[in-house]
């Protein structure tokens, strides 16, 4: 079985955990924590929860919403499948799992001293990881936009999504969506892709 369905399976299987009495432990100990607040925030009685390496990766099997769920899933299996048939399970699993870590270690960066402490949760910075190295391997691919139903070429998209993703982390810093982690993912992704060779303006 291909890890891309495995690894939508964790996600489906911890979502539907999360709406069980299940769901202050899993944030507690699975959603990514910023750190850097002051100390009264995780000393005092009903405390926030602090900063484990683990969370670098368990971060990315939580979703907050249905809809959460449904469009990083969707891309999953969108862009997950061609690349893991094209690279094989292992290089797919180190790119997946380098991006989600990436777009963790940025997100820890940007909230830093947030105060109170913030939690993050999703697969969003691994999925743009996914569309970066679709676009970079198949960059004239056309994909079917789900709003507005248009096709667009991959190379395209990567750039408009990027592009969004930028104008939102600067323009709405306090935003509950982590723009920065998705960039991060990209960011990470493409330092992979460059150290296995791939060059974008090599004719």
């Amino acid at each position: 079985m291909p890890l891309t369905w495995l690894i939508l399976g964790a996600n489906v299987i911890i979502f539907l955990l999360q709406s069980t009495g299940a769901q202050f432990q899993l944030l507690t100990y699975m959603a990514l924590w910023s750190g850097g607040a002051p100390e009264a925030y995780y000393t005092s009685a009903g405390g926030y929860p602090t900063f484990q390496i683990w969370q670098l990766v368990t971060y990315g099997f939580l979703h907050g919403s249905t809809t959460h769920l449904f469009f990083n899933m969707f891309a999953l299996y969108m862009f997950g499948l061609p690349l893991e048939q094209y690279w094989g399970r292992k290089r797919f699993s180190t790119y997946y799992f380098t991006c989600m870590i990436g777009a963790g270690v940025i997100q820890l960066l940007v909230t830093w001293g947030s105060a109170p402490p913030v939690p993050t949760l999703g697969a969003s910075g691994a999925v743009f990881g996914l569309l970066l190295a679709y676009g970079a391997m198949w960059p004239r691919n056309r994909i079917m936009l789900l709003f507005p139903p248009i096709p667009m070429e991959a190379r395209w998209f990567v750039i408009i999504y990027g592009g969004l993703e930028l104008y939102l982390g600067v323009v709405s810093p306090g935003s509950k969506v982590a723009h920065f982690a998705h960039l991060g993912g990209m960011l990470f992704g493409a330092l992979l892709l460059w150290q296995w060779g791939w060059r974008p303006f090599r004719k």
